[in-house]
């Protein structure tokens, strides 16, 4: 029987963290709480490193030591086998996004397959991750998305980020690390799902290696598993999915009101809860032809997978199913959940402290537009530290 006060142990959620690590995320929950400061806050950050002003230093200590792992992957090591000791496992999130080069793109690619030979070497890592932007041109993305004919010369640039997949998901099969590959917005996004069944497709034969992500915030992601899952056995290969909600709601609803089409979103918090919900029991129910990332920092969600889980049997261990959640959110979850023996991994994102603020404003901003989640953070948090001053 699941017991549903799994998540309020702070003891165990935030056992890794110093009393002085807790006192700053405390203070960071607090910042983050009043949307004024945040939207003051990242427009001075913003400035601040457009004009190469020395807050690096401050940055790292606080917001970015808080929610990422380092500027590298050898600095993200220590983070790694810490969280491995707590029975949390890692996922390298090259957190680094906005790009338009060509040059840039085959850099990410690189650090993708370096991030996979690391990956390799080390069991506390058995993912690796990467955006479809991270490879090709948004712009690109859209077009191909819409079906309209490409020129030339993009015809050539398509063929690049094909190869970019393939070269990185060949490389994730010869390792065995599974690859989650996420999602991103609408309207690029239908380019993205048919290049992601291609992989499916060519290397998840046996072992499901490529995931694809589904956004449950889209009203239409259960009709859209339902047709993969139909492809799939009928080509006689495993599907792989990472289930979210979505990160990037009101941008869908502001270019549908602007562009006058329906909005792809789901009409209220609670629809997207169920369908949520409900994509995660249609993939627990059809486990042998799939598998599953659950990425959620929701308790009623997760409480319901692990009691799918027990009702149909399914060992809390099973390969087939992880639990997930981002480096430095919803530690009562993922802690708690790895001290009852479920497969969990926290999303670890890394890189150059300029280059990675984009993430890191998106998280605070999402902290501040979430209702509900900032306040759990720090009652959560102010829980903790008066047990530890008893």
């Amino acid at each position: 029987m699941v017991s549903k006060t799994l998540f309020n142990n702070t003891e165990t959620a935030f056992r890794l963290k110093s009393d002085s690590e807790l006192e700053r995320a405390y203070f960071l929950f607090k910042m983050i709480s009043k949307e004024p400061l945040v939207r003051i806050g990242t427009a001075a950050t913003k400035f601040a490193l457009n004009l190469h002003l020395p807050v690096e230093g401050l940055i790292r200590s606080t917001v970015f030591d808080h929610f990422c792992g380092g500027v590298n992957e050898e600095d993200c090591l220590s983070v790694v086998d810490s969280l491995y000791g707590a029975g949390v496992s890692s996922v390298l999130d090259y957190s680094v996004e906005g790009k338009e080069e060509e040059a840039q793109f085959d850099a990410t690619r690189d650090m993708i397959l370096k991030l996979i030979r690391f990956a390799d070497e080390k069991k506390a890592m058995p993912f690796s991750v990467f955006k479809p932007t991270g490879f090709g041109r948004f712009a690109l993305w859209e077009k191909k998305s819409a079906g309209k004919e490409l020129t030339a010369a993009e015809i050539s640039e398509w063929q690049r980020i094909v190869d970019r997949y393939d070269i990185v998901c060949k490389t994730a099969h010869s390792a065995g690390i599974s690859l989650l590959i996420d999602g991103e917005e609408s309207w690029m996004q239908t380019a993205a799902d048919d290049l992601c069944e291609a992989m499916m497709e060519k290397y998840n034969k046996e072992t499901p290696i490529v995931f694809n992500t589904l956004q449950c915030y889209r009203w239409d992601r259960l009709d859209y598993l339902k047709e993969q899952h139909a492809r799939a056995k009928a080509k006689g290969y495993k599907l792989a999915y990472k289930v979210v909600r979505g990160a990037y709601m009101e941008k869908e609803n502001d270019r549908a009101e602007e562009k006058g089409y329906p909005t792809p979103i789901c009409e209220s918090k609670q629809a997207t809860d169920e369908n949520f919900d409900a994509v995660m029991k249609y993939i627990i129910g059809n486990l042998d032809a799939m598998s599953l990332f659950i990425g959620t920092h929701n308790e009623n969600s997760s409480y319901l997978g692990m009691e799918l889980l027990e009702a149909k049997g399914i060992a809390k261990t099973d390969s087939r199913v992880w639990f997930g959640q981002l480096y430095g959110m919803s530690d009562h979850i993922s802690y708690n959940l790895a001290a009852e023996g479920y497969n969990v991994a926290k999303y670890i994102p890394f890189g150059p402290v300029k280059d990675v603020m984009p993430y890191l404003i998106r998280r605070a901003e999402e902290n501040t537009s979430v209702a509900g989640q900032t306040s759990r953070e720090l009652s959560l948090l102010k829980k903790e530290k008066e047990r530890r001053k008893l």
